[in-house]
């Protein structure tokens, strides 16, 4: 069975990573999972495994926040009395990884500290457990994750050059939901049945207008924003054979971004559109041209998607539009209007 079968895509950069981490599953050497949050990177880690041929469990924890004496002890365990409190034995996840994997997510927010202490477990393949004299050995094979960039973090110092180099052995950054939006209307389907199912409700259909909002979306989230979103439509349907458009317009009205093609920058409320303007700045009726054009291009002329990307109802972009086409009667318009 494929391993990666679990990830649903249509992606050619996806299936560039499923070859390659294929490629590289029954390698010793630790593997570097990037990406950003939400992107499907512990989907990814769960593949690589079952690739692997392992025969041991893969155990994950994310590292995040542990300092240095809490990483030692939840990875390497302690021996009764190690410290107050330390009533009874613990293994520790490097024990129970054994034969298998060990997912350290979040690694770029590892401490100084610790670094140095997973530095060495993969450089000698050995460690102690807090309050033991005798070392124990580990043949686990560590895999990490993490949304921040490493390489940076690295020149300024807060993260072990030797460590990333040794980390990032093989390695895979998984692209953004925004950079495969093909993907979009496959997800949008999965979670749209696997809701309907987990809330026992019948399966609604799903419409190109509900389809092309979605496109339209920057996903700051990812995969697992577009399932909650997905999930939270299902769940307030009122049981309709088509998926409402209006059930997902509340939530992305305010949400201020949109797909642009290649090189698209997010809006917030500090982008100026008017940098490379020296001259007059253009009239409020030329803006509202000009964005209302834009948005029924982006949502190829579906009038209730282009008014939610505005904010606007329906209704109120008919009203502006009907408004700017009798103006043209008057010469003070221009065509792109009249196609919609």
């Amino acid at each position: 069975m494929d391993p990666f079968v679990a990830i649903k895509t249509g992606n050619g950069r996806m299936f560039e990573i499923f070859r390659y981490l294929q490629t590289v599953a029954r390698s010793e050497q630790p593997v570097l999972v990037h990406g950003e949050t939400g992107v499907g990177k512990e989907l990814m880690v769960q593949a690589l495994h079952k690739a692997s041929g392992l025969d041991g469990p893969l155990i994950a924890v994310n590292v995040a926040g542990l300092d240095g004496a809490m990483f030692s002890d939840t990875l390497f365990g302690h021996v009764r009395g190690a410290y107050s409190g330390a009533e009874s034995v613990r293994h520790g996840l490097v024990a129970e990884a054994q034969g298998g994997t060990l997912f350290l997510d979040e690694i770029g927010d590892l401490n100084q500290e610790s670094q140095t202490k997973l530095l060495r477990l993969l450089q000698e393949r050995i460690y102690y457990p807090l309050g033991a004299d005798v070392t124990r050995s580990t043949d686990a094979r560590v895999v990490c994750a993490t949304h921040c960039d490493l390489q940076e973090q690295m020149t300024r110092g807060l993260f072990r050059a030797d460590l990333y180099y040794r980390l990032s052995a093989h390695r895979a950054s998984i692209p953004p939901l925004r950079e495969r939006i093909g993907d979009i209307a496959l997800l949008t389907g999965h979670f749209v049945a696997e809701s309907a199912h987990a809330l026992n409700k019948p399966v609604p259909q799903i419409s190109d207008a509900f389809l092309k909002r979605l496109e339209a979306y920057h996903f700051p989230g990812n995969v697992r924003e577009l399932q909650a979103l997905i999930h939270d439509a299902v769940a307030c349907h009122g049981g309709g054979r088509v998926l409402s458009l209006e059930t997902i317009e509340m939530k992305l009205r305010d949400a201020g971004y949109v797909s642009g093609g290649e090189g698209a920058v997010a809006w917030d409320e500090d982008t100026t559109i008017f940098s490379a303007i020296s001259g007059p700045l253009p009239t409020f009726k030329a803006i509202e041209r000009q964005l209302l054009a834009e948005a029924l291009r982006r949502s190829n002329g579906n009038q209730g998607v282009a008014a939610a990307m505005l904010g606007i109802s329906r209704t109120a972009l008919n009203r502006r539009i009907q408004m700017l086409r009798r103006g043209r009667k008057n010469g003070t318009t221009h065509p792109p209007l009249e196609n919609y």
